[in-house]
């Protein structure tokens, strides 16, 4: 008895699935057709941020090594914040502790990065798991397709040929399409992720200028000093005033 409830139990169970793989690939496909839209709108967005804050790297450093070795910390924060680039919101929060020695200026530039880190990395994820997984969201349309292709051949006593071709061409599309959105996203993601590799290695060689600067002896004293004419002027102003 109990054997035969269970194989009622596991007849069911096929039963239920065949039911559903025989409602078609068309929803893989509209799936599919979804998840490349969405895939797209992040690349979109991913390459109008990555745009709208470059800069010119090369050019960036070499602005602040002038104003480091001439000791004039005010005027390269004053650089950095002219940038809208993430190496140079990174290297301006590490020029406000400089005064506080290189430890406090590493710290700053560790956490600075993996925020950047982050705001860089934002929705890539989904490109990433769309290009892993698409061909295989294709395949299970591919599966889908062939079951009905057999359940065609067995309805119609091996006399099904246009059916059988149509199933297993819907079946195939499915899997042409899984392709077709998995091979952009992973395009787009792996190219983001070496823009980002190469934008945090030019914030880390400025943040090693800033890191040496700050643990050269004397450093806070330099910075102190270079301010020391603003703050005398001002100090003139108001008597003046």
């Amino acid at each position: 008895m109990a054997l035969d409830e269970k194989l009622k139990e596991d007849m069911d169970i096929q039963e239920r699935l065949t039911a559903f793989a025989m409602l078609g690939a068309g929803w893989v496909m509209w799936l599919l057709v979804a998840l490349s839209i969405v895939a797209v709108a992040i690349a979109l967005e991913r390459a109008y941020v990555f745009f709208s804050r470059r800069d010119d790297t090369r050019t960036l450093r070499e602005d602040l090594q002038r104003f480091l070795g001439k000791g004039d910390v005010t005027g390269a924060r004053a650089r950095m914040q002219q940038s809208k680039s993430f190496e140079a919101e990174i290297v301006g929060s590490a020029l406000g502790v400089v005064d506080q020695g290189a430890h406090a200026v590493e710290q700053r530039l560790e956490g600075e990065k993996v925020v950047a880190r982050a705001a860089m990395e934002r929705n890539l994820a989904f490109l990433g798991t769309v290009g892993n997984n698409a061909p295989f969201v294709g395949l299970l349309g591919t599966v889908i397709g062939i079951i009905r292709a057999f359940a065609a051949l067995d309805q119609e006593n091996l006399d099904a040929t246009g059916t059988v071709i149509a199933e297993v061409g819907e079946a195939l599309v499915a899997t042409a399409i899984g392709l077709l959105v998995a091979l952009p996203a992973v395009v787009f993601y792996n190219y983001y992720q070496r823009v980002i590799r190469g934008r945090l290695v030019w914030a880390d060689a400025m943040g090693r200028d800033v890191l040496g600067y700050a643990g050269s002896e004397g450093a806070p004293v330099a910075a102190r000093e270079a301010e020391k004419p603003n703050a005398s002027a001002k100090d003139q102003a108001k008597e003046k005033g």
